[in-house]
């Protein structure tokens, strides 16, 4: 039970992690002074591609906790540039 916690623990800290990343990129890869990026924009920067497991779950998660807002559910390179 104890090595089961402590799995749920660092797989929490790193969604908190990728999370509070995110913001840091948007603002980095975005327009100088405006909190926002295209997902195509982001999607193929080099150290997004390199930092996050899967950066779709990543947005959905600050999604989920108000941190970002994008319109619908789905995400697709190309579509959604």
């Amino acid at each position: 039970l104890k090595q089961s916690s402590f799995r749920v623990n660092a797989h929490e800290k790193r969604v908190d992690d990728e999370c509070k990343q995110l913001l840091i990129d948007i603002r980095r890869i975005g327009d100088q002074g405006t909190p926002s990026v295209s997902f195509g924009d982001l999607f193929d920067d080099e150290q997004v591609e390199q930092y996050y497991e899967a950066l779709v779950g990543t947005l959905k998660c600050a999604k989920k906790r108000g941190l970002i807002h994008y319109k619908g559910q789905m995400l697709l390179k190309g579509m959604h540039d």
